[in-house]
């Protein structure tokens, strides 16, 4: 592992700084991928309050943090500043002359309302580069709509092929659209720094959780647009291939792919039953397919004779592909997660250390993510405005005109 000083300079984005306008999931996603790629990423908060998911879960006052947002939020810095007014509108747009990147999730409109859209922020600083995040997108019918992970889930069919056949829809588990969607957004950023590096300027750059949804479909609409039949719920199983999918054993279940003839014949070894290679409902990639139900249910009347872990070794020494199906506790856990560099310690709001997801990308065999704490709503409200010029009989006006506001003066959020 390298040292934290060489490791941090070499972090792509050191340097470069972004100004957060956004706030509870997919808009500070996208900023978190940026904190761990080294770029100083300051939200703008409003106040009080401050970004919604400061509420969430929250028993209490400001101070006390919801791990909800300490973990999206770690290694940035927050300026309270009320962007609705004419002082705080002027106030940004200092801050935007020495930023590179500014990002958002309002509903589309809602910063050109302010006089802050992308062409007002360009005009400030040419080379700034603007990211939104939306709901349905920057453009069609549905524009105006407000994003929620759930409803776009919905819309872009990712609920109805989720679940067990004859049953009803179920969300994943995960707020897919939000991680995507902020994922995306990064992606996007990364490609405009690349584009100005070259040419100096700066552009526009937007996705939405509806276009972070759709991208999932890959498989579902090849099948579509090939055959138009709609995909049906499978549970864990495959739409095209079996045996692929979870299945029972004495002490929970066992992922397990069979994608080809080759597989599925070390499959037989493995659990000693080499008549089903002469089964006529298990003879071809396409007989098991179609028997996808009659399969699994003999390969369960198998597998619950011994544990995950028995059959997961014998399976792996065979050569197919196999995994125990690991609850969050394990997976957070699991040695492997760790080498990875995917759950790191990092400082907490209190002073004191937690764990935390750390950043999916390494360079050069390792990375350095983020380990500063999430901040306080307007911990570095005076630091960011003073550094950007504003002298302080300046700043004290915003302060009395409750224009920005530091820490130490917030108001608690509700309960």
């Amino acid at each position: 592992m390298a040292s934290s000083d060489t490791a941090l300079a070499h972090l792509p984005l050191k340097g470069v700084r972004v100004l957060e306008l956004a706030q509870i999931m997919a808009g500070p996603i996208c900023g978190l991928m940026l904190a761990d790629l080294g770029a100083e990423v300051i939200k703008i908060e409003k106040f009080p309050g401050g970004d919604d998911a400061r509420a969430f879960n929250n028993a209490g006052g400001f101070r006390e943090m919801p791990a909800s947002f300490q973990i999206i939020n770690r290694g940035k810095k927050s300026v309270a500043l009320d962007i609705r007014t004419p002082e705080g509108r002027e106030t940004l747009l200092r801050l935007v002359e020495s930023a590179d990147i500014v990002t958002e999730n309002f509903r589309p409109g809602t910063l050109e309302r302010l006089g802050l859209g992308p062409d007002v922020l360009m005009k400030a600083n040419p080379a700034i580069i603007c990211v939104s995040i939306s709901g349905y997108g920057g453009k069609g019918e549905l524009t105006g709509r407000g994003g929620f992970d759930l409803v776009l889930q919905a819309f872009s069919g990712l609920i109805s092929v989720t679940g067990e056949p004859g049953r009803g829809g179920v969300k994943p588990g995960v707020p897919i659209a939000d991680v995507n969607a902020g994922i995306l957004g990064a992606l996007g950023t990364l490609a405009a720094y690349i584009h100005r590096l070259r040419s100096g300027k700066g552009q526009w750059v937007q996705t939405s959780l509806l276009q972070a949804s759709i991208q999932q479909l890959y498989w579902y609409a090849a099948l579509f647009f090939s055959s138009g039949q709609l995909p049906q719920r499978l549970g864990t199983a495959h739409p095209i291939i079996a045996p692929y999918q979870t299945y029972t054993c004495s002490d929970g279940e066992l992922a397990l792919g069979g994608g080809n003839d080759a597989i599925w014949k070390r499959i037989l070894t493995v659990i000693d039953k080499p008549e089903w290679e002469q089964d006529p409902r298990f003879v071809s990639p396409k007989t098991r397919l179609e028997n996808r139900e009659a399969l699994a249910e003999c390969l369960n009347q198998v597998l619950i004779k011994r544990t995950r872990k028995e059959w997961e070794t014998e399976f792996l020494a065979a050569g197919v592909p196999a995994g125990s199906v690991q609850d969050v506790g394990e997976a957070l856990q699991h040695p492997q997660t760790r080498a990875m560099d995917m759950v790191i310690d990092v400082e907490d709001a209190n002073g004191g250390q937690c764990s935390a997801l750390g950043f999916p990308v390494h360079f050069n065999g390792t990375n350095q993510p983020a380990r500063s704490a999430a901040p306080l709503l307007g911990e570095h409200t005076r630091e960011i405005l003073m550094a950007a010029g504003i002298t302080q009989q300046e700043y004290e006006a915003l302060r009395q005109a409750q224009v920005c506001m530091d820490n130490d003066e917030a108001v608690p959020v509700a309960s």
